[in-house]
């Protein structure tokens, strides 16, 4: 829709200043002739846009301007105020600052229609989370202890990625300078935090693989090979659906899954009862039987 693109040329213009009328035809995949149309919509408007022939010429916004409210209407107002509202569930006082902003901007009165606490009961050091996204930020190093799932405490220097929220926990990405290569932490085992004065320059990290939320490595993370009866059909559907899942000739799946393992990974291994069949590795075979053995002994 030309509202629509209306629109993101002003951003694109707030963000960068100047802009040819070739690079916004290839972005919307229209002619130069429908962008020079859309920026005589926008002068008629209002908008203080402008062109320069030459060399370093292009379409500009005078320096000064304002995105002004009335280029939002009624109803893209409240939205923009109800995702803002959302965001202030990872308790961040930016966002409920510029929520006040924007409400009084608005003439609107916000209401709290959705309230979510991502953390769990016994981690809630909120400032743990700012100081990453400070680092995220203004790429700045970060240091810390990180204490794997066998409770081995290691010193970590790491360039922070991003902040990722993943089945009930938060995980720091990050490139970590002591292994050299993009990896995952959980930020309950993290301790001793220091955001240092260290700036690192962002690496061309964008594409790789190691970077995808779902290929990334994941600190203390183990590879099993599960063998899951066929009445658990439902289970396989609803958790594993990111995992290498087929069917062997008596029924049951067998799951290849690789997770961070600690609790968690044991608890929902045994949550399946006698329907689930640790296969590999071995070690983690041992732990299941291991504590099958003492839920016996309770029952004794």
């Amino acid at each position: 829709m030309q509202v629509n693109r209306l629109f993101e040329i002003i951003y694109i213009l707030l963000s960068k200043k100047t802009v040819t009328a070739r690079e916004l035809a290839e972005r919307f995949g229209c002619s130069t002739r429908t962008i020079y149309r859309d920026i005589d919509v926008l002068s008629l408007s209002g908008i203080p846009v402008y062109t320069e022939k030459g060399k370093s010429g292009g379409i500009s916004l005078l320096p000064d301007y304002v995105l002004d409210k009335s280029v939002l209407d009624e109803n893209e107002q409240a939205e923009i105020l109800a995702a803002l509202q959302g965001l202030i569930t990872v308790r961040t006082d930016k966002t409920t600052n510029v929520l006040q902003k924007l409400s009084g901007i608005f003439n609107k009165h916000t209401v709290s229609w959705v309230e979510v606490d991502f953390s769990d009961w016994s981690y809630a050091n909120g400032q743990d989370f700012n100081d990453f996204k400070t680092a995220i930020l203004e790429k700045r190093v970060a240091e810390f202890d990180y204490y794997s799932s066998f409770g081995e405490k290691t010193f970590r220097r790491a360039e922070p990625l991003q902040l990722w929220f993943k089945d009930k926990a938060w995980y720091l990405k990050a490139y970590c300078l002591t292994r050299r290569d993009v990896r995952v932490f959980k930020l309950s085992r993290m301790r001793n935090i220091v955001i240092s004065d260290e700036r690192f320059i962002e690496r061309d990290l964008l594409n790789s693989r190691a970077v995808n939320t779902n290929n990334a490595r994941i600190e203390g993370e183990v590879s099993l090979t599960l063998k899951i009866a066929p009445e658990m059909a439902y289970r396989v559907l609803d958790e594993m659906g990111g995992c290498d899942v087929f069917r062997a000739e008596d029924g049951s799946f067998i799951v290849n899954a690789v997770w961070p393992e600690d609790e968690w990974v044991y608890g929902t291994i045994l949550s399946f009862g006698d329907s689930l069949e640790v296969l590999a590795p071995e070690r983690v075979r041992d732990i299941i039987r291991e504590k099958a053995v003492n839920i016996l002994k309770k029952y004794d």
